[in-house]
């Protein structure tokens, strides 16, 4: 008698990856502990949290300070665990302070941060990069607004009038007008070309050149000006010792988790330390 043959469905071991069915994508690890469960798929961000934190956690076993994990995942820190391996990160990093001739030097060189009561009227026409968009046409697109902006026989009104057909921001109904701003009211890239630039300060009328932030492309028209009084060395000798030590904890941090990342094996997942959640 002839047996009647069926397609093979695998060997029916929980392991076996011979039935044929679909692959899944292996759990991100460190040191051959994984970051999570079979089937779970944290996004990239938590993803990368857990890596961070399983890092630390398995250095502070190594160091004697917790004690050892007997499972095959990443095990889910306690505020008691997450308090140890805070301690242990403090006394490994250590932040060296600020010397009086670096405190000095960082304030001679950055005089313009040091400003306060300054302001800009300003106005613009924002051609936003979003998403799929052709970024080199749309610098042309507004290169090309901009010359016809900075045109000797320019008419009045011009700047209001392509500000309401070309610009993606909500202040196209009034001109591009963004009224009196101050750098800390606006995107930090438009902050440091308006305001912390070491050369002469932006004259009034439209800028020369087009201003790139994260939003995408500016044409700016400075309409008014409010200088603003320049703070003494003495004034802010405390603010300037706490930016270079936050500096400084930064660089510390990053030497001390690219240690961790070098001396372990990191599979699945590209640990870069400015990424890490320490990094602050």
């Amino acid at each position: 008698m002839n047996a009647t043959m069926t397609p093979s469905t695998g060997c029916g071991g929980g392991a076996c990856q011979c039935s044929g069915g679909a692959e899944t994508t292996p759990a991100a690890s460190i040191n051959g502990i994984a970051l999570h469960a079979p089937g779970a798929n944290p996004d990239g961000l938590t993803l990368k949290e857990i890596a961070y934190g399983e890092l630390l956690r398995q250095h502070a076993v190594q160091a004697n300070l917790l004690p050892r994990h007997t499972g095959l995942v990443a095990p889910e820190l306690t505020d008691a665990e997450r308090q140890v391996i805070e301690t242990m990160v403090e006394q490994a990093v250590v932040t060296p302070q600020p010397t009086e001739e670096e405190c000095r030097r960082y304030y001679d060189a950055n005089l313009a941060k040091f400003v306060v009561g300054q302001a800009l009227h300003v106005r613009h026409i924002l051609f936003a990069v979003t998403p799929g968009v052709n970024v080199q046409a749309l610098a042309t697109h507004a290169e090309k607004a901009l010359l016809e902006l900075l045109h000797k026989d320019a008419p009045a009104g011009l700047f209001e009038k392509r500000a309401a057909e070309l610009s993606n921001c909500p202040t196209s109904t009034q001109g591009g007008d963004l009224g009196w701003i101050g750098p800390d009211e606006c995107a930090p890239e438009l902050a440091n070309e308006l305001f912390h630039q070491k050369q002469t300060p932006w004259a009034l009328g439209v800028h020369t050149k087009l201003v790139h932030t994260r939003f995408g492309f500016h044409i700016i028209e400075v309409l008014e000006r409010r200088s603003g009084k320049q703070l003494s060395y003495d004034d802010v000798r405390q603010r300037v010792a706490a930016q270079l030590a936050m500096q400084s904890r930064a660089k510390a941090l990053h030497q001390y988790m690219s240690l961790l990342v070098g001396e372990a094996t990191v599979e699945g997942i590209d640990l870069e330390w400015s990424d890490s959640p320490l990094v602050q």
